[in-house]
C-alpha cells in the first residue's frame, strides 16, 4: 500500500523492478530538461510544476482512481498537463478522450527515445512559460 506521505525516492524504491527502471529514466530526462521545475508528490506520483503543472510520471502499479493497470497492459505514463497545446505531428501524444492532458506510455526502456522526449519536455516548458505572471510596475 502506498502512503501519501512517502517521498518520491521511497515510492520509486517500492515499485516493481521493471517499472522502477523506466520511471528512473523518465525522471532523469524530466529533471534534465526542466531544471527550474519543482518536483513534488501529487496523487501519489511525481508531478513537475513551475507556473502550472507541466508533466507527471505515473507507474501502472499506482492505481489511477478506481482503475488498476500493469506494465503489460498500460505501461508507465508520462503525461503532459498542457498536452493539448503541444505539437504532435506523429500522434505520439495520446489524448484518449481527454481535452487537456496527453500521454505517452512505456512498457520497456527500449521504447524511450531520449531525443524525442527532450523535444516534448522543452516544448512543455516553453508552454508553461506562457503562464508566467506579469510583474506589476
Amino acid at each position: 500500500m502506498l502512503s501519501a506521505n512517502k517521498t518520491i525516492d521511497e515510492v520509486l524504491f517500492d515499485l516493481p523492478r521493471r517499472e522502477q527502471t523506466i520511471v528512473r529514466r523518465l525522471r532523469n530526462l524530466v529533471l534534465e530538461c526542466l531544471p527550474f521545475a519543482t518536483e513534488k508528490m501529487m496523487y501519489g506520483v511525481p508531478f513537475y510544476t513551475q507556473n502550472r503543472m507541466i508533466c507527471f510520471i505515473w507507474p501502472p502499479s499506482i492505481s489511477w482512481g478506481k482503475k488498476k493497470y500493469s506494465l503489460e497492459t498500460r505501461g508507465v505514463t508520462l503525461g503532459f498537463c498542457q498536452g493539448n497545446k503541444m505539437a504532435n505531428p506523429d500522434g505520439i501524444l495520446l489524448a484518449e478522450n481527454r481535452k487537456q492532458v496527453h500521454c505517452i506510455y512505456f512498457k520497456s526502456l527500449k521504447e524511450i527515445n531520449d531525443d524525442q522526449l527532450r523535444a516534448f519536455l522543452y516544448e512543455a516548458d516553453m508552454i508553461d512559460g506562457t503562464f508566467r505572471k506579469m510583474k506589476k510596475k
